[in-house]
């Protein structure tokens, strides 16, 4: 009965149920950002880029002409296909951007911490007299 408990308990715990509910609404939030990217801000910026298309940026270690990056890949050509890299750096940066603006938007709404002042400390009856002592003390040495 020791392990069953012991299960339990650990997923009981609020850190795991935390855990699934964001692994959860992450994978939803990635598809949000993959359509976003995919559908509305790659087809914007492949205007200013004038239509390039980067995945088929590439070039052979052959030294071979492809017409394509698939052709070159079923010619089983070593290839260093670029436009690959050059398209997960943009994804990454917008969705970084997202998430920055997500979070931003989220932070809004928290509600702030409220601001404590430090005051002085009230010194007890017991303070009070050990400093009149100690102040006696000194003045009876001059």
């Amino acid at each position: 009965m020791g392990f069953v408990s012991e299960f339990k308990e650990f997923i009981s715990k609020g850190n795991v149920l935390d855990l699934a509910v964001g692994v959860i609404i992450g994978g939803a939030f990635g598809k949000i950002v993959t359509s976003l990217t995919d559908d509305i801000i790659m087809p914007i910026l492949s205007v200013f880029t004038r239509g390039i298309n980067f995945n088929e940026k590439f070039f052979t270690l052959d030294g071979k002409h492809y017409d394509n990056l698939k052709a070159a890949q079923d010619a089983k050509a070593a290839t260093i296909a670029y436009g690959n890299f050059i398209n997960a750096i943009i994804y990454f940066l917008i969705i970084a951007f997202v998430i920055f603006w997500v979070v931003k938007a989220a932070n809004r709404f928290k509600k702030s911490a409220p601001v404590v002042v430090a005051s002085e400390p009230v010194a007890t009856k017991e303070q009070v007299l050990l400093a009149e002592i100690r102040d006696a003390l000194r003045a009876s040495r001059v």
